[in-house]
C-alpha cells in the first residue's frame, strides 16, 4: 500500500494556518480590489474538491488504498479554500463567499475511466502549482503571496503522490494503464492549441446539466479564469512552457523514455493503440509491457 507511507510525507511537511501564513504582515495598501476579487474566486474554485473526492471515491470503489490517500487529498484542497475564505474574512469580509456560492460547485460528475481521472488530475496539479506560482508573483501583497506560494507547493506533492499510484497502476496493468496516461497526456500537454485553460475544473463532466457542467461555470463569474489567466497574473507562453515540460518529463520517467514534444508522446500513443489492437486480434498472443 501507498497510503501509510504518503499519509507520514505529507504529515511532515503539512503547513500550519495559524503559525505558519505571517498573517501580522498584512499591508493594506498592497491588496487591491481586484486581486481580492481573484482570491474569493479561487476560495469557491478549491471548495470543488468535494464533489471532485465524491467521484475519486464512487469509481474507486474496488481500491481501498488510493481511496484512503483520497482522506489526505481532500483534507488539503479544502484547506487551501479555508485559508483563502480565512484571508478575505481578516482583511475583505465584504468579499467572503456565500454557503450558496460553495455550494453551487458541489455537482455530481459522470463515471469516468479511473485511470485516466488520475492522469487528468495528475496534469491539473502540475498546472495549478505553476498558476498559484505565477499569482504569488502578481501579488502585491505580502501574506497572500506566502499563502499562493504554500498552497502551489501543496499541489506539487499531491502531483508526486498521483504519480506514484500511476506507477503502481502500470505495474497492474502493463499497457493498458500506458495508453490512459498517454491519451490524456496528449490532451493536457496541448493547451497552446485551445481556447480555453485545460484544467479538471474546466472540462464538461455531466452532459445532462451541460452548459453548467463545469466548475468553473458554476461560478459567480464563469468567464473569471480566462481573465485571471491572460489579463490579471498573465499566464504566458513562457509559463505553459513549463507545465508542458513537467507532464513530458514525468511521462517519460513513467513510461521509461523520454519526450521532448507533445507530437513525440502522440506518437507513442498511436504505437500503443497499434499494440493494444493486435492483441485483441483472433489467436495473437496479449502483449503487455
Amino acid at each position: 500500500m501507498l497510503y501509510p507511507e504518503l499519509f507520514k510525507q505529507l504529515e511532515a511537511v503539512r503547513w500550519n494556518m495559524d503559525t505558519d501564513i505571517p498573517w501580522s504582515a498584512f499591508d493594506a495598501s498592497l491588496l487591491t480590489d481586484e486581486q481580492a476579487q481573484t482570491i474569493r474566486m479561487n476560495a469557491i474554485t478549491e471548495w470543488s474538491a468535494l464533489p471532485a473526492t465524491e467521484m475519486f471515491l464512487r469509481d474507486n470503489r474496488g481500491d481501498s488504498d488510493f481511496s484512503a490517500f483520497m482522506s489526505i487529498w481532500f483534507f488539503e484542497e479544502q484547506k487551501h479554500s479555508l485559508v483563502l475564505m480565512e484571508y478575505l474574512r481578516r482583511f475583505r469580509p465584504e468579499l467572503l463567499p456565500t454557503e450558496q456560492e460553495l455550494h453551487a460547485v458541489r455537482f455530481e460528475f459522470e463515471p469516468a475511466p479511473p485511470l485516466e481521472t488520475l492522469m487528468l488530475h495528475f496534469c491539473g496539479e502540475i498546472r495549478l502549482n505553476h498558476w498559484y506560482r505565477c499569482a504569488s508573483e502578481w501579488h502585491t501583497e505580502p501574506v497572500i503571496k506566502q499563502i499562493y506560494t504554500l498552497i502551489g507547493q501543496d499541489e506539487a506533492r499531491h502531483g508526486g503522490a498521483y504519480l506514484r499510484y500511476m506507477k503502481r497502476a502500470i505495474g497492474q496493468s502493463g499497457i493498458a494503464a500506458k495508453a490512459a496516461f498517454a491519451k490524456v497526456g496528449v490532451l493536457m500537454a496541448s493547451a497552446r492549441r485551445t481556447s480555453q485553460a485545460l484544467h479538471p475544473t474546466n472540462l464538461h463532466v455531466n452532459k445532462a446539466l451541460f452548459p453548467r457542467d463545469t466548475v468553473q461555470s458554476r461560478l459567480p463569474d464563469p468567464e473569471w479564469l480566462e481573465h485571471w489567466l491572460d489579463t490579471q497574473i498573465c499566464f504566458d507562453a513562457v509559463w505553459e512552457s513549463r507545465v508542458v515540460e513537467r507532464i513530458l518529463h514525468n511521462l517519460g520517467l513513467l513510461l521509461g523514455q523520454p519526450f521532448k514534444t507533445v507530437q513525440q508522446l502522440n506518437h507513442y500513443r498511436k504505437e500503443l493503440g497499434r499494440q493494444m489492437a493486435a492483441s485483441l486480434e483472433p489467436g495473437a498472443t496479449p502483449h503487455v509491457s
